[in-house]
């Protein structure tokens, strides 16, 4: 099972350019499965010994410790996966995944953050030191260009153009896109870069990248979410907020001010328009109020 998945990994790697964040993802999938298993046969099995009644047992293990529906999708999405390979290889004549089922999602609404909230947002950093520049600068380019937080920390040099306020972003798949900046991200950024200090390792250049935390080195997915943080502090505002929460609040204002979902899945590099629809309702929700408190007859 444990070479089975490593070849499998290795497969994600070499052959499907996956990012590391993602093979970090099914690695830590595939080990909690190989974990049960081992302790459900008393032993390591070799794949083809699994059944489709082991996977389910797998999947009850799951609920019955309190996973969330979508961890539970998540993994059953990778223990497909890894079948699916085994069977392309050889190693199994049959996929004992294939007939399992995801759970039912609940499709709960994103939280995101009014246009005053945002604004009480952006301006919290300070103006006068290099990091409160920073962190002004990755808050109106997140907010902005409707990015990830893992997309944000990898920005290089070579993919800003800030003269024609375009951002070259590399999504999930490795899928490339070109985002949008608006006049207030590019000042952002240019008041910024004036002010960045790059350690030696991380060398200008192409390559360099654009934010770095106190050392000059790249910054991290932990450490924006602590940035993040210390900034909602200070301005009052709700601590459920994440960075992934401006990427909400982008797409949500967009179609409050009249885009069409299209572009909008566009702009957030959706594969699917089936993952940008639920911003549709957070809209509906929001005209929806104003209709009930503005119409004489509407209740």
């Amino acid at each position: 099972m444990v070479d089975a998945v490593g070849r499998f990994l290795d497969y994600l790697r070499f052959e499907r350019n996956a990012s590391d964040l993602t093979i970090k993802s099914y690695r830590e999938d595939l080990t909690a499965l190989s974990d049960y298993l081992t302790e459900s046969f008393e032993g390591t099995p070799d794949p083809a010994d699994v059944s489709t009644l082991d996977l389910r047992g797998y999947v009850s293990a799951l609920h019955d410790a309190g996973y969330a529906r979508t961890s539970i999708a998540r993994r059953l999405a990778s223990t497909r996966s890894f079948y699916r390979f085994l069977q392309r290889e050889g190693r199994i004549d049959a996929n004992p995944a294939k007939p399992l089922r995801n759970p039912r999602a609940s499709r709960q609404l994103p939280h995101f953050l009014s246009t005053q909230e945002i604004g009480r947002l952006l301006n919290a950093p300070p103006r006068d030191n290099p990091l409160g520049l920073r962190d002004r600068s990755i808050l109106e380019t997140m907010y902005s260009a409707g990015l990830r937080v893992g997309e944000l920390v990898q920005v290089s040099e070579g993919d800003v153009d800030l003269k024609a306020g375009l951002l070259r972003v590399y999504g999930k798949g490795r899928r490339e896109r070109l985002a949008p900046l608006g006049s207030y991200a590019i000042q952002a950024m240019r008041s910024w870069m004036q002010r960045r200090q790059l350690s030696a390792k991380e060398s200008p250049g192409r390559q360099a990248p654009i934010y770095v935390n106190k050392f000059g080195r790249r910054i991290t997915t932990r450490s924006v979410a602590r940035m993040l943080e210390k900034h909602l502090k200070t301005t009052g505002l709700d601590l459920r907020t994440t960075p992934h929460t401006l990427r909400h609040s982008f797409a949500t204002h967009l179609l409050d001010r009249g885009a069409d979902i299209r572009s909008v899945q566009e702009l957030l590099g959706h594969k699917s328009l089936v993952t940008t629809q639920i911003y549709t309702h957070v809209s509906t929700t929001g005209l929806k109020a104003v209709y009930e408190k503005a119409h004489p007859r509407a209740g």
